[in-house]
């Protein structure tokens, strides 16, 4: 088995309430139990899915949507690895995706022969091993950018500026994750988001004990503390779109113009899925542009759906944090799978981390 990073916890800003994930759909426990035919099991990421897209997909088949939630992609793992069964549909990153596909634990599906597929944007199709969308649909992607508040720090564009907010003496907060940390550190030195060259990732481990004193936090609920104006700026998702158009005279989200990383979950079928038809029924209906717009306007983050996209309000399609240009895209930087690599990461995270 691959060594799979379990401290990178990869959260999205889908952590605000499952209350919204609950309405009109069962809210799965600890464990799915056996199903019958007319039901389907989803494990996503906590508030990643509009809830009307799966009261509309009950709606027009009569099947019942059971939803059971994680905050990483290793936690998602760990526990199909240590026997969860009756999941159908699992939302792993793209990385994830690939680590997935080696323990054999993915369902060929055959999505990329389904009508509706023409329209997703085939530089979506970001797994080393499912280049050609076999397996699973592409369902939402974003950056990883600066969130801030207005109030404090009337314009913000990139990361050197946001690193010396608090010589300014302003608070700035990190994500606490060891593929993002390190991800930037290595970004802003020129360097893949992926490298595995001890020299690079040095370099990066040197960045970020020069910048931990700085940082106020490392956490993944930063928002509320950039809404009062407790932090004048964070590295958060491109989710706090949502409530950027909140409080827009307060908040704004930018991708600075080093780049970013970027995410991008897919939506996979277990091969242990006990519902395989239902669970091909519901990417299906996925691919309709109108779900998928719905879905994206819940979520504020990038549609793959070149139909869908054109279905989104105005204030969503042309804003280019959600929906960024080629030129903005071709700064962002995607994770992949590391391998071996993972144990260099874990060395320059544990010092990085336990340094005083």
């Amino acid at each position: 088995m691959k060594s799979v990073n379990t401290a990178a916890a990869g959260n999205r800003w889908i952590k605000k309430t499952l209350a919204l994930a609950c309405l009109g759909v069962t809210c799965a426990g600890a464990s799915v139990s056996a199903q019958a035919d007319e039901t389907l099991n989803l494990y996503n990421w906590g508030d990643y899915i509009n809830p009307e897209v799966l009261e509309r997909f009950t709606a027009e088949t009569g099947i019942e949507v059971n939803l059971d939630t994680y905050s990483s992609n290793e936690e998602m793992l760990a526990k199909l690895q240590v026997g969860a069964t009756g999941y159908d549909i699992v939302f792993p990153s793209v990385h994830m995706q690939d680590i997935m596909a080696q323990l054999g634990l993915l369902e060929k599906t055959g999505i990329n022969q389904s009508p509706g597929f023409e329209n997703i944007d085939t530089s979506h199709l970001l797994a080393e091993s499912d280049p050609e969308g076999e397996y699973c649909l592409p369902y939402g992607w974003g950056s990883v950018g600066i969130v801030y508040n207005k109030t404090l720090v009337p314009e913000l564009n990139s990361w050197k500026e946001f690193f010396a907010l608090p010589d300014q003496g302003k608070k700035i907060v990190m994500l606490d994750d060891m593929r993002e940390d390190i991800g930037l550190a290595l970004l802003l030195d020129g360097n893949s988001v992926n490298s595995v060259d001890p020299d690079e990732l040095k370099s990066a481990q040197q960045f970020l004990l020069d910048t931990k004193p700085k940082v106020s936090a490392f956490t993944y609920d930063s928002i509320p503390m950039v809404q009062s104006g407790d932090i004048a700026a964070a590295q958060w998702y491109v989710g706090a779109m949502i409530y950027v158009k909140e409080m827009p005279d307060t908040l704004a989200y930018v991708i600075p113009e080093e780049g970013a990383t970027m995410y991008q979950e897919n939506m996979c079928v277990l091969k242990t899925a006990p519902n395989k038809e239902n669970a091909k029924r519901f990417l299906e209906f996925f691919l309709q542009p109108e779900i998928s717009a719905l879905n994206t306007v819940q979520q504020t983050n990038g549609s793959m759906n070149k139909a869908a996209i054109e279905l989104l309000p105005d204030d969503i399609r042309n804003d280019e944090n959600i929906n960024p240009g080629e030129e903005t895209k071709e700064k962002l930087q995607i994770f992949r799978e590391l391998g071996t690599g993972t144990r260099l990461y874990d060395r320059v995270w544990t010092k990085f981390r336990t340094a005083s």
